[in-house]
């Protein structure tokens, strides 16, 4: 099935394969996007993207997703709406700072502010400036925000105090703004990711350890895979399909969420 949405993607690359992945599996279904971010590590994923989709499956837009104030994100988010005729259809945010593994007794204030400046100020700006265009243009469309199982109810594991509270804050966000944007015809959903072996919670423990007793307890006995396992439910909501589904996280994480307590006691 084709679904020749015009996707904005925010992403610094980095991620493990997690953005790469959602990006070549839109272009496989037709999918053309603008990918938003630092344009050196997003070269390889335009390649990726031109190679399914054509010589102008892709363009990219360079924005420091760490630092950017709420006019950069908006003379970006002009950028990539100009780069496809007739604007732009969903803005899939891909981007998360994750900081590092330590005791939230260790957390500095610096690294606390980056956090939640990178993890919730930076898609507020994002779904403000593409949400108003959508407005703007009558069009309304899809914003979908890629979080992980450390932000939500269940699913806690330690040393990421900063990082699961900054996606709790997104989790939130995600749940206010399709309340409030219902009426332009913008849906906002989330997809909650699991852990791969690339995350820094399973390199902290030691990726063998992680690797051989993990498989003991999760109900699927594997890790995420990056690549392969968050597209389809990103293009489903960017697609028609889901066009009564807002403010709904989807869990795509094997159930590593339900056992997360006795994944730590084996970790």
């Amino acid at each position: 099935m084709a679904y020749a949405k015009r996707v904005l993607l925010a992403s610094n690359g980095g991620d493990g394969g997690v953005s790469r992945g959602i990006a070549t599996g839109l272009a496989k279904h037709g999918c053309r996007l603008v990918l938003l971010g630092d344009e050196g590590a997003l070269a390889a994923t335009a390649e990726e993207v031109r190679r399914f989709g054509g010589a102008g499956a892709a363009a990219v837009v360079g924005l420091d997703l760490e630092a950017c104030d709420e006019a950069a994100a908006g003379a970006a988010v002009d950028r990539a709406w100009r780069c496809f005729d007739d604007g732009l259809d969903a803005l899939v945010n891909c981007y998360s700072f994750q900081g590092e593994v330590q005791d939230c007794l260790s957390v500095t204030e610096d690294e606390y502010s980056k956090t939640i400046k990178a993890n919730v100020m930076t898609p507020w700006f994002l779904i403000k400036a593409i949400a108003k265009r959508f407005r703007d243009a009558g069009s309304g469309g899809s914003i979908v925000c890629l979080t992980q199982i450390i932000g939500a109810e269940r699913g806690l594991y330690p040393g990421a105090a900063a990082y699961g509270t900054s996606l709790g804050a997104v989790h939130q966000l995600v749940r206010l703004s399709a309340m409030e944007l219902g009426k332009h015809k913008i849906r906002v959903n989330a997809v909650c990711r699991g852990l791969h072996l690339r995350d820094k919670f399973p390199v902290s423990v030691g990726e063998e350890k992680a690797e051989r007793e993990t498989g003991e307890v999760m109900p699927l006995r594997r890790w995420l895979d990056p690549e392969k396992d968050l597209a389809s439910t990103v293009l489903y909501l960017v697609g028609d399909e889901s066009r009564f589904m807002t403010g709904t996280t989807i869990f795509v994480d094997g159930a590593q969420s339900i056992v997360r307590p006795r994944m730590r006691s084996f970790m």
